[in-house]
């Protein structure tokens, strides 16, 4: 298969968990831990790295293979020998991409590389240099106007979009049609994880209502000690994220609840648990006779790799559309893969879509 041409922007825990599975999956011949081996041909290392965009100047000027493993990140290291893959990271711009309180957080937070911002020009003129085809959003929560300059300047450049963050773009019907204008693909927003609390809560919260149970109350809290927890400790930067999440476990209930019998968000940032995720979730009900049913949940994982899992896929099923002309928000692969996605389907029904989806063209091929 020809490459497919990946830019990420935001070279935290998630880029490195991306960038070393795509090295791990090359080098082994194994398919343990994939959602899907190949999506219309293309598996995992297919995916080439071309464009590195950060801030950070313990970063900024090195080769991608080299700065996803540069602090402030802390995910494991699964895969310690990532070949150099020429990419290098440039120099983007800040805006609201750095809450004040990361600059002042010494090692753990961000250190803003000397010399100017990026303007819009040199964006789309790396973009293009680089023949990226896709660009993936990584970018801190609650990075609303640098996530609007990116895609300004993916939409100039004509690159496709996997947008990994809480700040709508896919699910913004006046940003949608853009993409869809200007014939480029978008999966989005806020990545789910392979295996996270979001999935699992959806997950329980349909069992719970396809058993019958009325589900009367739910919370699900959130721990974590990477830079993801410490950004969000400025309350300000999560209103879409908490939207996100919520809205993504209200979709799978039979009846919404009211604000405040359900509670979704981060929780605490504990720096000793650097890129451990612990969830607690609890799901209080009715059933039979109005008997009470109650459920609780801890959930440990480490949260970049989790997420990794799901961007490997959505890049592939954003080739697909670009292979096939395909604009707009991609409905299956954004429902599937994403928390707040334009339209919210059941994963069930959203996989049958996908696979759908790539038999509808090879059919319509042949």
């Amino acid at each position: 298969m020809t490459p497919v041409r990946v830019a990420i922007l935001g070279i935290g825990n998630c880029a490195s968990s991306l960038v070393q599975g795509a090295a791990h999956y090359s080098q082994n011949d194994t398919v343990q831990g994939l959602i899907h081996h190949r999506i219309a041909g293309y598996a995992p290392g297919d995916v080439r790295f071309v464009l590195g965009i950060d801030v950070d100047a313990r970063k900024v000027g090195k080769d991608l293979s080299e700065a996803i493993f540069a602090a402030p990140n802390n995910t494991k290291v699964f895969c310690d020998n990532v070949p150099a893959c020429g990419a290098r990271v440039i120099r983007g711009r800040v805006l609201d991409g750095v809450a004040e309180h990361m600059t002042v957080a010494g090692e753990r937070g961000f250190q803003i590389a000397n010399g100017p911002d990026a303007t819009k020009e040199d964006i789309v003129a790396a973009l293009q240099a680089s023949k990226a085809q896709i660009l993936v959003n990584f970018l801190p929560v609650g990075s609303q106007q640098a996530t609007e300059f990116y895609m300004e300047c993916a939409l100039e450049a004509g690159v496709a979009v996997v947008n990994c963050i809480p700040v709508f773009i896919a699910s913004d019907p006046e940003w949608e049609a853009r993409f869809r204008e200007r014939g480029l693909p978008i999966v989005g927003d806020d990545i789910k994880a392979q295996i996270g609390a979001t999935i699992i809560h959806r997950a329980l919260s349909s069992l719970f209502t396809t058993r019958g149970v009325d589900v009367e109350r739910t919370y699900q809290l959130n721990t974590g000690g990477n830079t993801d927890f410490m950004n969000m400790l400025d309350q300000q930067r999560l209103a879409d994220k908490k939207t996100s999440k919520t809205e993504a476990v209200q979709a799978a209930l039979a009846a919404r609840l009211d604000d405040e019998n359900i509670q979704i968000g981060p929780s605490e940032y504990v720096p000793w648990q650097k890129d451990n995720k612990v969830c607690f979730m609890r799901i209080e009900g009715s059933q039979w006779g109005g008997v009470p049913v109650e459920m609780e949940l801890r959930l440990s994982v480490e949260d970049s790799p989790n997420a990794a899992a799901c961007v490997m896929d959505a890049i592939r099923f954003c080739k697909y559309a670009l292979d096939n002309g395909d604009s707009g928000a991609l409905i299956a692969p954004s429902a599937y893969y994403c928390k707040h996605p334009p339209q919210q389907i059941g994963e069930d029904a959203a996989l049958r879509m996908l696979d759908e989806y790539v038999s509808r063209h090879i059919e319509a091929a042949e």
